[in-house]
């Protein structure tokens, strides 16, 4: 099977923990992390239907491909819109229950190939699960997370549960939660706040802290259907 590695000088992190636990990981400087300008990203970078559909068939044929033992093939993308530097996150669901889930919180890489590496690194590397077996493929359905670049904010009250991501940072630990773990789970702001400052290894309230640095993003989350 092709490996990726998923921690080297870029941010790579796990989303939403299963129901009841929560992750953390030491964590790169932001500014050894290759940061990424809101102008790597065109203001009209929102996938349109095609573009989404092209990076599931990339994601799925790399999943399939690589746990049947199987050369994942060179991808190549249509448009420019999927050649862009964006972070990218991809789940994957068993029966409704998360399977795996890892992602480039920063564009590292064009999205087409980080949804390909993203896709072989959710199921193959996500310490909280075993890896997912070949006999598993016809029950896992994938979801991609296409982000913006991160973007530092100082007043909390600018976070909008639905719509923003979360990234908290303290010294060298910090904690990610994607845009949709918020309304799945039915959390106000703090709550959701709490929650990051948890998956980093902090004190639930460590995001009032002034040596904590709190960056918000949003994300196209798009799926199989169930």
């Amino acid at each position: 099977m092709r490996l990726v590695s998923t921690l080297v000088l870029f941010l790579t992190t796990f989303c939403s923990a299963k129901k009841g636990e929560e992750m953390s990981q030491p964590a790169k400087p932001i500014a050894e992390a290759g940061a990424v300008t809101a102008s790597a990203v065109s203001a009209g970078a929102v996938l349109n239907e095609t573009e989404k559909k092209e990076l599931l068939t990339i994601a799925r044929t790399t999943l399939e491909n690589n746990l049947r033992g199987k050369t994942v093939p060179r991808f190549t993308a249509s448009t420019d819109r999927l050649k862009e530097l964006r972070g990218a996150f991809v789940t994957l669901k068993k029966h409704g229950e998360l399977r795996g889930c890892i992602g480039y919180v920063q564009g590292v890489k064009p999205l087409f190939q980080a949804v390909s590496d993203m896709a072989i690194a959710a199921s193959t590397q996500d310490p909280r699960f075993p890896p997912v077996q070949p006999q598993e493929l016809k029950d896992i359905k994938i979801e991609i997370t296409a982000l913006t670049p991160l973007e530092r904010i100082s007043d909390p009250k600018i976070i909008e549960v639905g719509n923003h991501g979360i990234l908290i940072k303290q010294g060298w630990y910090q904690g990610l939660l994607l845009p949709q773990v918020a309304t799945e789970e039915g959390w106000d702001r703090e709550t959701f706040l709490a929650h990051t400052c948890l998956k980093a290894g902090l004190p639930p309230d460590a995001w009032k802290a002034p040596n904590t640095e709190i960056y918000i993003f949003s994300g196209e989350v798009f799926g199989e259907p169930e």
